[in-house]
Parts: structure tokens; C-alpha cells; sequence
């Protein structure tokens, strides 16, 4: 995953498109969302390195202030409002579609899974009119609750994240070609899926490639042996009492606690056409 931080949030309610006309010469893009069968079905014990699963039961993540722009930053079209998916619903839900964009190459496309006023969301499949004041009177980017099992453990979870994000300079496979933003054809649509990856909670580096997934230390964190796992265990697990060749923060130097460290991951769900990247910054 990109990153490049930096702080600050604003969001609001409008759709516009520069340049959105009928004439020729002019073609579509269609934004969809998808959270893949990590958390539709379960990540299984095979992903993991110590042999736990998850089991996901509700995986709410706020998407949205689309934007495509081209490679000198006008911006072409965009929607501010925010679309609250329930990622365990299976299937590929629909978002944001922008009609009338002149054909052409908009290299610069960005996201945000960020927390937003009640009147910015809007409800996507499944999703509830509760399930939107739960993430706008809580401010919350992202709300998880699942289960974690071994063999005879079992460790439940209720997870909300209020921390702002803009996915940046998206970019991803387009015809078997890794391609920048998006390419409008005329009268053609370009379908763009931004995806939800499951298994982030659970990474075990902040940045290195060679991070793995765990969950060992999530679960022992259940120090009143409940068997809920809380955000408050958590933050009471320092990063120095874990193993040394486990949860590396790289340049995150204000993450030292576990908690702090599955916050800093919420930023990180947002992918692009399946596997592909943009930059993690902090909303302008």
C-alpha cells in the first residue's frame, strides 16, 4: 500500500461533471464496490500464519468524494456524497456512475473512506437507516464485528474506525495493463471497482511486502478473558511486548500499541480494480 500522510477532513453533498454533455466523442465511468470473499465467506485458517479464521458478520465502510481528473488535475467530474456498503452482502454493489465525460485519459482519480455527516450518506443494498446514524454519530470511517477461532477459541470483535482517509493517484489493472485513473472511450463505459480487502485487519507490518496475517496477539489481548476482543485490549498491548520479527510500523513512528497499530490498517481497506494502489493521505 502507497502512503503519504498528512491531516485533515471536509466533506459534503453535491455531483458535478465538467464537460458531462451528449456530444461525440464522449463515453462513461462507473464506480463499483466490492469487499471479496475474505468478507462475504470467511478469511480461512490457510491465510493465516498461526492458523486462526474470520469470520465476518457485518463489514460497514464508508466510500466516497469520488473524483477523476486529468493528468493536470482538472477536475472532470465528481461525487461528494458518501456510500455506506455492507461489504458481507455478497455481490459487486453500485455507486457512482459519471455520463458525458469527454473520451480521454483521466490519470488522477481519488477516493475517500472517511467519516461524514448523516446527510452525505447515502445507503447502498442492504445497509439501514441505523447503520447510517451508527457511523455518522459515532464518526466512524469503518465498523467491523466478527469472530476470530482456533480450534476451541473463540473471540468476538466490534471494531469502529473514525480515522479520515483519501486514497490518492488510484491506480490498477485495465486490460491486463497496470493504467493510472481511467480511460473514457467514446460511448464505452469504463468500469472501476473499489475494492475492500478483509485481511488488512490482521497484518502484521504497516508497510514491508513481506507482511504476513496474524491474529495470536489480537486475541490474547482479551485480558479480562471475556471472550470479547475490545479496541480498549487493544491499546493496552505495547508494540515492544510483541515479538520483534512481528508488527513493524516502518516510518509510523506514532504507533506503538496494538490498538493504535488496527487503527492505522483502517486506512489501508481502499484498493483500486481489485489489487491495485493509491497513495493513503490524510484529506485535504
Amino acid at each position: 500500500m502507497k502512503t503519504n500522510l498528512s491531516f485533515a477532513v471536509g466533506v459534503g453533498l453535491s455531483l458535478f461533471c465538467a464537460s458531462c454533455d451528449d456530444e461525440a466523442g464522449s463515453g462513461s465511468v462507473a464506480f463499483t464496490s466490492w469487499g471479496e470473499e475474505y468478507i462475504e465467506e470467511e478469511i480461512p485458517a490457510d491465510v493465516f500464519e498461526d492458523g486462526y479464521a474470520v469470520k465476518y458478520s457485518k463489514f460497514l465502510v464508508l466510500v466516497g468524494d469520488i473524483r477523476v481528473a486529468d493528468e493536470a488535475g482538472e477536475v472532470a467530474a465528481q461525487d461528494e456524497s458518501f456510500y455506506l456498503v455492507n461489504h458481507v452482502e455478497p455481490g459487486v454493489k453500485d455507486i457512482a456512475t459519471f455520463d458525458g465525460l469527454a473520451a480521454g485519459n483521466y490519470t488522477l482519480v481519488s477516493y475517500q473512506t472517511s467519516p461524514a455527516t448523516r446527510e452525505a450518506i447515502k445507503l447502498v443494498g442492504s445497509v439501514t437507516a441505523a447503520d447510517a446514524d451508527l457511523m455518522a454519530q459515532n464518526q466512524y470511517h469503518a465498523y467491523v464485528e466478527g469472530t476470530i477461532t482456533k480450534g476451541a477459541v473463540s473471540k468476538t470483535f466490534k471494531w469502529g474506525f473514525s480515522e479520515p482517509t483519501l486514497l490518492d493517484e488510484c491506480e490498477g489493472e485495465r486490460d491486463g495493463k497496470l493504467t493510472p485513473g481511467v480511460v473514457v472511450t467514446e460511448g464505452g463505459t469504463d468500469a472501476v471497482e473499489l475494492t475492500i480487502h478483509g485481511d488488512h485487519f490482521f497484518y502484521d507490518d504497516l508497510q514491508s511486502a513481506d507482511a504476513v496475517v496474524r491474529a495470536e496477539a489480537i486475541v490474547d489481548a482479551d485480558a479480562n478473558m471475556d471472550g470479547v476482543v475490545e479496541l480498549s485490549e487493544l491499546d493496552a498491548v505495547q508494540l515492544t511486548s510483541l515479538p520483534a520479527d512481528q508488527y513493524g510500523t516502518g516510518g509510523a513512528s506514532d504507533v506503538n500499541n496494538l490498538g493504535n497499530f488496527v487503527r492505522f490498517l483502517s486506512r489501508t481497506l481502499g484498493h483500486y480494480r481489485g489489487e491495485g494502489e493509491c497513495f493513503v493521505k490524510n484529506p485535504e
